[in-house]
């Protein structure tokens, strides 16, 4: 097992394994905000072999270079946050107006059949409950019943409903709801491309929830990866350079794509790229995500 370190000796540590600190102190004091096991999520990236069991890092490796990077993705995730929320807000709305205008604003998007569900995951209808019951908001609470523990919700507007919804919810309602075509009617609703609509918000989704926790978005490959039209992928390319399909470049580039056509947030990527040079280890590690370099079972720490 390993054992538990100061700041200090955890500097010490680094500096043992070849990285230059020029300031012991500061760099504690960081460590001390950052928490050392996140750092080292940025910092194995610039290490020899640390799923091999050598945890040196490379030559000449100053500390200040891992900072920046990690600085530059806190930066990114913070950037992230209010077109991710404008998205957000704006497929609330469409996604409201158009169940209210084709299928009626009560009652029907509250009913199981409503949705494609399949196997034996959470019925769509019962994740929406779930998020509506936990809402304490007033415009929710007046369709309560009167002991509070029994509720009919078949009089709560579907514009009123989107609002308890988290946004997970809401991208499985686009995806399954009116029988799987409600992700269409979504998307021509907002004036972007049909396929694979729901595949995109789902990957928003993911995104926001990385940016909320603060993970690392740096050399992260999307799992749930949304089919990017070719299109909005060409234009990206030409403003930031090459990148995966699953990277995060990817994501932001179907972000921008849906924000500048509902008209609610100017684009990141552009931004991005006057900010960061295409050959910088940080974008790099944007566009070319690598597995993470973790240690072995089987090899020393």
């Amino acid at each position: 097992m390993k054992p538990s370190l100061s700041w200090d000796e955890q500097v010490t540590l680094m500096i043992s394994r070849g990285l230059a600190v020029p300031d012991a102190a500061e760099c504690a004091l960081f460590l001390a905000a950052a928490n050392y096991y996140r750092f080292s999520g940025y910092a194995r990236y610039f290490q020899k072999a640390p799923h091999l069991g050598d945890d040196g890092f490379r030559p000449g490796c100053m500390f200040e270079e891992i900072r920046a990077v990690y600085d530059a993705d806190e930066a990114l995730r913070i950037a992230l946050v209010r077109p991710l929320a404008r998205v957000e807000l704006m497929l609330r709305s469409h996604t409201a107006r158009v169940i209210a205008d084709e299928h009626g604003p009560y009652g029907r998007y509250l009913e199981q059949d409503f949705y494609t569900d399949v196997g034996d995951r959470e019925p769509t209808v019962e994740a929406c409950l779930r998020d509506i019951e936990r809402s304490r908001d007033r415009h929710i609470l007046r369709y309560r019943g009167a002991c509070g523990d029994r509720a009919d919700f078949s009089e709560l507007p579907v514009w009123s409903a989107v609002e308890a919804w988290s946004f997970g919810t809401l991208s499985k309602v686009i995806e399954r709801g009116a029988g799987g075509t409600l992700a269409d009617s979504v998307a021509t609703s907002i004036g972007v491309a049909k396929a694979g609509f729901a595949y995109r918000v789902k990957a928003l989704v993911y995104l926001r929830n990385r940016c909320a926790h603060h993970s690392r978005l740096w050399h992260h490959s999307v799992i749930d990866a949304g089919p990017t039209p070719n299109n909005v992928r060409k234009k990206a390319k030409r403003e930031a350079g090459q990148f995966e399909p699953r990277s995060v470049l990817d994501v932001i580039a179907s972000l921008d794509d849906m924000a500048a056509r509902g008209g609610v947030a100017n684009p990141l990527l552009p931004k991005l790229a006057a900010e960061h040079d295409r050959a910088s280890e940080f974008m790099q590690g944007l566009a070319r995500p690598q597995s993470p370099r973790d240690h072995a079972r089987d090899t020393p720490r």
